[in-house]
């Protein structure tokens, strides 16, 4: 990221010599969907599947577990095309996303927002016709939320960090929907644990890239002597929840060994949220990024696991 040009205004973005064609034009539409994202959206609606089924009493149905993550990822992928239609001029200021694909104009508006568009859609009718309505509704729930909540407030209020936790939140309980009529306090409470987990997880993000999003006119921190309670806050007390929230809802076979290693995940993940808040520095925010990456994948697999 360092070595990246800092683009000022969105008419000095980078824009392509000639139109881009065939595996070019593939990548770039790509990376539109945010792929490194879209890999935890999928590990966590998995494992809300799977847990969904063992509360069903049902066996893992590997044609409806296909159909849930192809339709969530579809809405996902929409999801994150048309945030970058929306923030584009945002974008093409801050150094870490200058080079996406819409800010850099390898892709032109109008193309991202059909783009974005027809995979929303055909993903939340897909999610409908072959998991449930349910499924659907909460996926079309986290894309508005998302969309125009989340993203508008993110040039208001430092608290658009809390509003886009529950949004954020959703697809655990968007593949326990696929698989059951409703949601009980069990898939709750796998939201509360997702939820928690995007605290210490955004704040390390808006600490290395705090200069970014000052530069775009972001407020993902707030100013003065309030930014060191506000990442205390943000971090600290979500990881002190995050412990008992994460591992109360063991599975049934292998309890013990389940709730040993979410414990030291658990720790763990703490442990680096101190170390952030108490150095706050560049290396600090990058570790406590890498521990809530391996975090929440190990603890999602572990339940569907053991289930």
């Amino acid at each position: 990221m360092g070595s990246e040009p800092i683009v000022t205004t969105l008419s000095s973005r980078a824009v392509p010599d000639r139109p881009l064609t065939g595996s070019s034009l593939i990548a770039c539409y790509w990376a539109v969907t945010k792929p490194e994202v879209n890999f935890l959206v999928l590990i966590t609606t998995f494992a809300g599947f799977a847990l969904g089924s063992a509360s069903e009493a049902q066996h893992i149905s590997l044609p409806r577990l296909f159909n849930a993550l192809l339709g969530t990822l579809l809405v996902a992928g929409g999801t994150a095309a048309l945030n970058q239609y929306l923030e584009r001029s945002f974008d093409a200021q801050m150094r870490r996303t200058a080079r996406r694909p819409v800010a850099a104009g390898r892709i032109e508006p109008n193309s991202a927002l059909i783009f974005g568009t027809a995979l929303a859609v055909s993903g939340s009718i897909y999610l409908d016709l072959t998991s449930s309505p349910l499924a659907s509704l909460l996926a079309l729930l986290t894309l508005l939320s998302y969309l125009f909540l989340y993203t508008p407030l993110k040039r208001r209020t430092p608290l658009c960090v809390f509003v886009g936790t529950f949004p954020g939140a959703m697809p655990p309980i968007i593949g326990w929907a696929a698989v059951s009529s409703h949601l009980n306090m069990e898939a709750w409470l796998l939201y509360a644990t997702l939820l928690l987990w995007q605290f210490p997880h955004f704040m390390a993000i808006a600490w290395m890239y705090r200069e970014d999003y000052e530069r775009a006119g972001y407020h993902m921190l707030p100013k003065g002597n309030a930014t060191f309670a506000f990442v205390i806050l943000q971090t600290i007390l979500p990881l002190l929840a995050l412990i008992p929230i994460g591992i109360v809802q063991g599975p049934a076979r292998h309890a013990a060994i389940f709730e040993c290693t979410g414990l030291v995940l658990g720790l763990g993940y703490l442990y680096f949220g101190l170390e952030f808040v108490f150095r706050r520095s560049r290396l600090a925010a990058r570790r406590l990024l890498a521990a809530s990456i391996i975090y929440l994948p190990a603890l999602c697999v572990l339940k569907a696991v053991l289930r």
